[in-house]
């Protein structure tokens, strides 16, 4: 008889985190079938963006540890992984669900500095926002004005399997074809990540916990916080009976079919976001190409995933039950 999927937890050490960086090369921490879930525990903030000691908000011992240790440190993000999936082989799709999403601090951040977000020419300073949280409300209190309260969205801003091994050691910064720093808000609770492998075990890390961000991202910093992710972990060999070969990351929701398109040209990740949200319906529908275009003018909506992250990211959203 066929065993039941285990659940692995993977917590943040200086051993089970890289800071900033994808690299094939890297080894895994974790080993999972296809169908286990996966539970990796993210920190964020470096000691440059993380409250003073004493104040009113204490920082995790393991976010702590983590600094101490000396982790090399490529870009912006602390990242959890990479976890392998036995099985997974180039040309395969990694499905990774997002079961779960538990609050791990009682405060976030946002903040900016000299040089970049979408307005660097406008605000040539750093300014940084430590936000309390509410975790049994799921609400933040932005310290702006009166207070802004806002309930919270979490999702995890990096989601990623490891590069092509002909790429190297790459920074977490950029997205590209390997997933990484999407930023894509639509991919919390409930939804499912779709991503091509590019390597034996598929090798997949998460991190950069967002508490709630608007599409965009503007400043550069969403609530930038910890958090907790349960991570069902599936396989679908050769990209599946329904997608042949998947090149490119796409997600799904309750209600909608989710493409994506990323480049430092908005206007050229608009049209990738469109291209692969084309190639969706006609695998998937019996449509041209030319139909398919025509569909998407009228019934897809086009959204800035964010503008920040050198390569700028456009999702498409398909609602579901319009054509499968």
């Amino acid at each position: 008889m066929p065993t039941a999927p285990a659940t692995h937890h993977v917590t943040p050490t200086p051993e089970t985190v890289h800071w900033g960086a994808f690299d094939a090369a890297f080894q895994p921490v974790a080993t999972a079938d296809p169908g286990d879930l996966v539970v990796l525990e993210c920190v964020s903030g470096g000691p440059e963006q993380c409250p003073a000691p004493g104040g009113a908000f204490s920082i995790p011992e393991r976010l702590l540890a983590i600094h101490k240790g000396n982790v090399p440190r490529l870009g912006p993000h602390i990242i959890t992984g990479p976890v392998a999936v036995r099985g997974a082989e180039p040309g395969d799709c990694l499905r990774v669900t997002v079961e779960k999403i538990e609050l791990g601090a009682d405060w976030g951040f946002c903040g900016f500095r000299p040089l970049v977000g979408t307005l660097p020419e406008d605000f040539p300073y750093k300014r940084v926002l430590h936000i309390p949280v509410d975790r049994a409300a799921r609400t933040c209190k932005v310290p702006v004005g009166p207070g802004i309260t806002l309930p919270l969205s979490p999702f995890f801003g990096v989601m990623g399997v490891a590069p092509p091994e002909e790429w190297g050691q790459i920074s977490t910064k950029e997205p590209r074809a390997h997933g990484g720093n999407l930023d894509n808000k639509e991919i919390g609770e409930g939804a499912t990540l779709y991503l091509p492998v590019f390597n034996q075990g598929a090798l997949f890390s998460a991190g950069d916990g967002h508490g709630v961000q608007g599409d965009g991202e503007v400043c550069i910093n969403a609530l930038e916080m910890c958090l907790t992710g349960h991570f069902r972990l599936g396989l679908e060999k050769g990209g599946g009976a329904k997608d042949p070969v998947l090149r490119f990351p796409r997600a799904e929701t309750a209600t909608h079919f989710i493409s994506m398109g990323m480049h430092e040209d908005l206007d050229l990740a608009m049209k990738q976001a469109l291209r692969e949200m084309i190639a969706f319906i006609v695998s998937r529908a019996n449509l041209s190409a030319a139909d398919a275009y025509q569909l998407c003018s009228l019934a897809v909506d086009f959204r800035v995933t964010q503008t920040v992250n050198g390569e700028k990211g456009v999702h498409g959203m398909l609602r579901k039950g319009l054509l499968f």
